[in-house]
C-alpha cells in the first residue's frame, strides 16, 4: 500500500518588512523555492513531504513587501530534475532572479547550455530530502560545474559533514553549504558537523545563513542559532550569504514570517556594514547580479 508523504503547511500569507533595520538596496535572498502542482508540474513519488503550491507571483510579492531586491530560486526536491517551473520563472524575471538547478549527469551538452543561458548559476545536491541528487557522483558534478562555470550547492545532514568535508575541499569549483550545515542549534558550535563546516568555510567554501526554523524552534525567536551564525561570520565574512528559505517547506512547527527572520539576522549581525556585505556584496558576487 502506497502512503502519501505528509502534507506541510504553506508560508505566512502576510510577509512583513523587518523592524530592526531597513533592508539595503540591492539585497539578495539567496535561498527560496517556487513550487508547481500536479498534473502540470508532477511531484516525484519518492519524496519526503507534499507541499502546497508556491507561485512566482507570491515569491515576488514577498520580496517587495520585505524590501529585498533580488532572489535566488533553488530547485526543490519534490520536482526532482524537472526544472521547467524554475526555468519559466527565471525567463519571466531575467534581471531579478537567478537559479540553482538539479540536473542529471546524462544530459546532452545543449541541455546544460540552456540552463546556463536561462539564468542558472549552480547545481544542487540534496541528500537531506528524498528527490535530490546523491553524493555517489559528487566528483562528476564537480567536473560538470567546472565546465559550466557553476558552483555546487550541498544540503546534507550535519552528521555527514565530517566524512564529506575532505571530498568537498578537493572540488575545483565554489562549494556552497546550505542552511548552516543543518546543525541543530541546541548542539552548538562544538558539534562535529559544525566544526567540519567551519573548516570548509575557512578554506574557501561559501555558506548560507538560512534555515533557522530548521535548526531551532520558534521559542525565543530561534535564538539558539545565533552562536552558529556568528561563528561562521567570524570565520569567513566574505563568503556568507543570507536566505529566507521561503516558503519554508517541511517546517512542521509555527511558520516563520520573513520579516521575523530578517530581524533575527539583524540580531546575528548588529553591524550595518557587515549586514550590507552579507545581504548585498557577497551574494551579488556569487550569483552574478
Amino acid at each position: 500500500m502506497t502512503t502519501t508523504p505528509p502534507a506541510c503547511p504553506g508560508p505566512d500569507p502576510q510577509p512583513r518588512a523587518p523592524r530592526r533595520f531597513i533592508v539595503p538596496k540591492g539585497a539578495v535572498d539567496s535561498h527560496a523555492h517556487v513550487i508547481g502542482l500536479p498534473p502540470q508540474y508532477p511531484f516525484v513519488a519518492d519524496r519526503a513531504y507534499t507541499p502546497p503550491g508556491a507561485s512566482a507571483a507570491e515569491y515576488l510579492a514577498m520580496l517587495d513587501r520585505t524590501g529585498i531586491t533580488y532572489g535566488v530560486l533553488v530547485q526543490i526536491s519534490v520536482h526532482g530534475t524537472d526544472n521547467r517551473l524554475l526555468m519559466e520563472t527565471l525567463a519571466a524575471n531575467r534581471t531579478r532572479l537567478r537559479g540553482v538547478a538539479v540536473a542529471s549527469l546524462d544530459q546532452p551538452e545543449r541541455a546544460y547550455d540552456a540552463l546556463r543561458a536561462g539564468g542558472v548559476v549552480g547545481l544542487r545536491i540534496n541528500t537531506a530530502h528524498r528527490g535530490g541528487a546523491g553524493l555517489d557522483v559528487l566528483d562528476h558534478y564537480g567536473d560538470l560545474c567546472a565546465e559550466m562555470a557553476w558552483h555546487l550547492q550541498i544540503l546534507v545532514q550535519a552528521e555527514e559533514l565530517p566524512a564529506l568535508a575532505p571530498r568537498l575541499a578537493k572540488l575545483p569549483i565554489p562549494v556552497v553549504i546550505d542552511h548552516m550545515g543543518l546543525v541543530p542549534g541546541r548542539e552548538g558550535v562544538k558539534h562535529p558537523g559544525f566544526q567540519a563546516l567551519l573548516s570548509l568555510v575557512k578554506d574557501g567554501a561559501w555558506v548560507k545563513l538560512a534555515g533557522a526554523s530548521r535548526l531551532a524552534g520558534p521559542a525565543a525567536r530561534y535564538e539558539e542559532t545565533a552562536p552558529l551564525a556568528r561563528a561562521l561570520l567570524e570565520t569567513a565574512p566574505e563568503r556568507c550569504v543570507w536566505g529566507s528559505d521561503w516558503p519554508h517547506v517541511a517546517t512542521w512547527d509555527e511558520m516563520p514570517n520573513v520579516g521575523e527572520l530578517l530581524d533575527l539576522f539583524a540580531a546575528w549581525v548588529p553591524d550595518a556594514a557587515m549586514r550590507h556585505r552579507v545581504l548585498v556584496e557577497n551574494p551579488q558576487l556569487l550569483y552574478g547580479f
